[in-house]
């Protein structure tokens, strides 16, 4: 698997494509914030997968030209990991876009349950928290030198969630009062795992119901009880070594 220079900052772009690239908008704001030099390696991705080293050819206002090299791929992983998210409280909602791109994540569902605190009352509403949903991850896999940025999905019900699950190889719910730690659920070796996350208040007893009715299995983490931003982290980190999403 190709690997992304230690050390190169990560710039996102629409496509990647070797040759003369002008870097501009918030981008090549970035870059000169960054206070980028000419000869400078940069890494270039397209959010997807593709991604090339590039070398800083000039430095100019707004923005910075890039002379980007060969094209590589990182492929996705065997098992990707859904995340549904219920809605948390205040920022933690981005806190917990961003913890879990950084560990990883494929994609990410917002999710309207019962118990939430904040409302999405409305399409505006619900659109611009899908924006800032979007921002958040975009910025943490720059961080993260991710050649992935995760998909966030639209707002969605617990019916929502729920066909969803029907196309996943595994739903797990994560509740504090759960009998199966997850070091002994058994995983599958492709497809999607779903990683459910409820509110601070926590999943209601219809929820968990309807989730074990879809397939779901409810499991523990640990002897800790989790922030409802932080949780879905911790859950990738294990998964990532139990699902053999990180090559040792």
């Amino acid at each position: 698997m190709a690997v992304l220079p230690h050390g190169a900052a990560v710039f996102l772009v629409d496509a990647v494509v070797p040759g003369l690239l002008e870097l501009a908008g918030a981008e090549g704001r970035h870059a000169l914030v960054r206070r980028l030099r000419t000869g400078e390696t940069v890494v270039v991705a397209d959010g997807a997968g593709g991604w090339a080293t590039a070398r800083v050819t000039a430095v100019q206002r707004g923005g910075v030209v890039l002379d980007v090299g060969p094209v590589a791929r990182t492929p996705e992983p065997d098992v990707r990991v859904l995340l549904v998210q219920a809605l948390p409280k205040g920022e933690r909602g981005e806190l917990a876009v961003d913890l879990a791109t950084e560990a990883g994540v494929d994609g990410i569902v917002p999710w309207a349950a019962a118990r939430c605190v904040v409302r999405w009352t409305d399409d505006e509403r619900a659109g611009r928290g899908v924006q800032r949903w979007q921002a958040a991850a975009r910025e943490a896999a720059k961080q993260a030198r991710r050649p992935w940025v995760p998909e966030v999905h639209p707002l969605a019900t617990t019916a929502d969630v729920l066909r969803r699950a029907a196309g996943c190889a595994a739903v797990l719910v994560l509740h504090e009062d759960a009998d199966v730690p997850l070091t002994r659920v058994p995983l599958p070796s492709g497809g999607t795992v779903m990683v459910v996350v409820g509110p601070e208040g926590g999943i209601t007893d219809l929820e968990l119901a309807e989730f074990v009715g879809a397939g779901g299995v409810p499991v523990r983490l640990g002897p800790q009880v989790l922030r409802s931003s932080t949780a879905g982290a911790v859950a990738l980190g294990a998964l990532g070594v139990l699902a053999g999403r990180w090559p040792g």
